[in-house]
């Protein structure tokens, strides 16, 4: 169930603040590389904010992206999973 799965994630990135950084994104999806974060932000593949050089994610459109088909489809091509 979706909200149910929003709820699990919403508890498991509590300790999170509301808008993550880039190294915070990359440890919520279990440590995907820096180069794999960058090409999901290029490809737009996670909604963000660019300001100033530096990525800013509101941790909702994380669980958005986390239960996204796209994603889905590219955690099984993962060596890390959350």
């Amino acid at each position: 169930d979706f909200m149910n799965n929003r709820k699990y994630y919403r508890d498991r990135f509590a300790n999170y603040p509301d808008v993550v950084t880039l190294p915070q994104f990359r440890e919520m999806l279990g440590g995907i590389s820096d180069k794999a974060a960058r090409k999901l932000m290029h490809e737009n593949r996670v909604k963000h904010y660019y300001i100033q050089t530096t990525f800013y994610i509101p941790k909702e459109w994380v669980i958005d992206y986390i239960l996204s088909t796209h994603y889905a489809e590219y955690r099984l091509k993962l060596r890390v999973q959350i």
